[in-house]
């Protein structure tokens, strides 16, 4: 596999590298906190950009990078000195030549920590080179050379950028040693950590960072976010509502037919029965064979998604308000008609995640799981 086909663990597919996409939508106010710490001369050597999947938080962490790196040396001052004019805005022209080593990431002021090869000898992380396999987490290893790195900026007393994506990733041990480089950070260095779920990330680490949190994208940021990305946004309203405001979960549902696929879902429970068992068959056998592994984990985020939508509606007394799919409000209202409901619904949805997590450990043929699935919906929807 050459080198321009290798994948890459933070990389949507089908869809720009946060490092190749120059616009960010609808995190204005967090742009706006980290300009101000610059101009005020309180740029901290470590933040936390913290949000939601697939809302920006690479993206920005890139935009900053380009940012300080293209700083001219008038403008240190509002770094380490006298303050300079005040920055408006992290825009960087795409055809700088930190842009293009950044895109070619070829820059050697920028470290990116993210998860390595799979394996635990040379040997089996060149075989999953080759197989485009990466490790499930960020190792201690891919640390150390984050240390060297550091020790070089020292060095050659140029301004170095350090990117995690992402720090929820890191083991225990990487974690320790990150924690020490932010304990001791060298001087001109920003480590940017993005994180999805911070509460998970060491209490140590968290209070050595400043946050930037960004928040879901409204529909129109969204409509906006998907046209740059290259993708068709006339169902952007839907697909803000069923990808919670995120841009990354609106491709994969655009990439997986996920819109179509929820409606099929919602079909299942939509007769006069209450259950039309035959699509259902039709539905869980879709889910078999090889080629569609991505199908069926897109089933299971909507299964999971429809569990929380009907637990909602019977706890406010009324559905989301706007559809996903049509016909959606009648669906949910019919089966989720009080708090009673809610409840059950939300034990059910607990149910079902260790049933399919586990399911999935040993390896349960994926047609018999969403099967055994909808079944146990439709036994609480009639209960």
């Amino acid at each position: 596999m050459s080198e321009e086909q290798l994948p890459e663990p933070d990389r949507v597919d089908g869809a720009p590298h946060p490092r190749e996409t120059f616009a960010l939508y609808g995190q204005h106010s967090a742009e706006a906190d980290f300009l101000t710490a610059v101009n005020s001369q309180r740029l901290h050597h470590g933040w936390l950009i913290s949000g939601p999947k697939g809302v920006g938080k690479a993206t920005l962490a890139w935009r900053i990078a380009r940012f300080l790196l293209t700083l001219p040396p008038e403008n240190e001052g509002g770094l380490f000195g006298n303050a300079p004019p005040a920055h408006t805005s992290l825009n960087v022209d795409p055809d700088h030549p930190v842009s293009h080593r950044i895109r070619a990431l070829s820059e050697p002021g920028v470290f990116l920590l993210r998860r390595g090869w799979a394996g635990s000898t040379d040997s089996a992380r060149d075989k999953s080179r080759q197989e485009g396999k990466f490790a499930s987490e960020i190792r201690v290893n891919e640390v150390r050379d984050l240390s060297g790195f550091l020790h070089m900026s020292m060095a050659d007393g140029g301004r170095r950028v350090v990117i995690v994506d992402s720090a929820d990733e890191m083991n225990v041990n990487a974690a320790n040693a990150l924690l020490k480089m932010l304990e001791e950070p060298p001087a001109r260095t920003v480590m940017l950590l993005i994180s999805h779920q911070p509460s998970r990330l060491l209490p140590t680490i968290r209070s050595r960072c400043r946050e930037l949190r960004l928040n879901p994208l409204s529909p129109e940021d969204m409509q906006t976010a998907l046209s740059q990305a290259g993708f068709d946004a006339a169902d952007s309203p839907a697909l803000s509502e069923l990808a919670g405001g995120s841009v990354g979960e609106a491709l994969r549902l655009l990439q997986q037919d996920g819109l179509a696929l929820y409606s099929e879902l919602l079909a299942l429970f939509a007769t006069r029965q209450g259950f039309d068992r035959p699509r259902a068959l039709n539905l869980a056998n879709s889910m078999a064979g090889r080629g569609a592994e991505n199908r069926f984990e897109m089933l299971l985020t909507l299964l999971d998604l429809f569990l929380l939508r009907l637990a909602r509606t019977g706890a406010l007394g009324q559905p989301p308000a706007v559809e996903a799919v049509p016909n959606e409000a009648q669906i949910l209202s019919q089966l989720a008609h009080s708090p009673y409901k809610a409840r059950q619904w939300a034990q059910t949805a607990q149910e079902i995640s260790d049933r399919t997590q586990h399911g999935k450990s040993v390896n349960l043929d994926p047609a018999s799981l969403v099967l055994d699935t909808v079944f146990k919906i439709h036994e609480t929807a009639v209960a």
